[in-house]
């Protein structure tokens, strides 16, 4: 029963997670704010949150019965960290970035509102996932459980921030969105990098060199966007000049 439950979420997940992953070059290729950049957003969110709570079901999976859901590996603990704890952890920090991408822009004008519980405590169950990965990786001797940790551990605490900044800035939710937006396309792309990875080249499904690439590719991504928007901590005049409508034919 359990391995069958594992089967059906993994076709689930892949399946709602490669619409996501298309639905998420739909919002980074249409002009920011526009309709079809609001109903690409949409369906790529919505699909990163169904395809995460999936994913936390194949994860728990995979810690109650990791050499019977993984019959490739041979050392229990080794498989009970990297598709039991670590997924569990991207699985988390996935879904929090997918509601936190939805939430500051619907709460855009009333930032407070970010503060409900299952935003903030979506935050607060990602530093617990990564700190337990870290641990599991330490304890296990695997730098990509120790390492991936970092960045949940980094966007969960500035997302707090935002959260109960008592001022923030006029863009910062939009710096918060892409942050949110483009992290969850970065979590996606490297657990489907995982799973395939898995089945043709076991040896290198978990070599930290590979999964750099989708991070470093978002991170690029941030910052392209970033400094078009102004770096978080800017200046109201800055923010000011930046509200400023764009020439004809300028991209938005």
């Amino acid at each position: 029963m359990l391995l069958l439950t594992f089967k059906t979420l993994i076709v689930l997940h892949v399946i709602i997670g490669a619409i996501g992953l298309v639905a998420f070059w739909g919002a980074v290729a249409t002009r920011k704010g526009s309709p079809r950049h609001r109903q690409w957003g949409f369906v790529f969110a919505w699909s990163m949150m169904i395809a995460g709570t999936l994913a936390n079901g194949i994860a728990t999976t995979s810690i109650l019965a990791p050499l019977e859901t993984h019959p490739d590996f041979t050392d229990a603990a080794l498989a009970r960290g990297l598709f039991g704890w670590m997924m569990l952890f991207l699985a988390l920090f996935t879904v929090s970035l997918g509601y936190n991408a939805l939430a500051t822009i619907r709460n855009k004008s009333n930032p407070r509102a970010n503060r409900e519980p299952i935003g903030v405590g979506l935050q607060l169950a990602v530093l617990a996932a990564a700190l337990n990965c870290a641990f599991a990786g330490f304890q296990l001797g695997q730098p990509l459980m120790m390492g991936l940790p970092v960045i949940g551990v980094v966007a969960a605490v500035t997302t707090l921030a935002f959260l109960f900044n008592p001022a923030p800035g006029p863009r910062d939710h939009l710096i918060e969105h892409v942050k949110s937006g483009v992290g969850a396309g970065i979590s996606a792309y490297n657990a489907f990098l995982s799973v395939g990875l898995v089945r043709l080249f076991p040896e290198h499904a978990f070599n930290p060199a590979v999964w750099a690439a989708p991070i470093l590719i978002g991170i690029g991504l941030i910052l392209f966007y970033w400094r078009r928007l102004g770096f978080p901590g800017r200046t109201d005049r800055a923010a000011a000049q930046s509200e400023r409508p764009p020439a004809e034919g300028a991209p938005g």
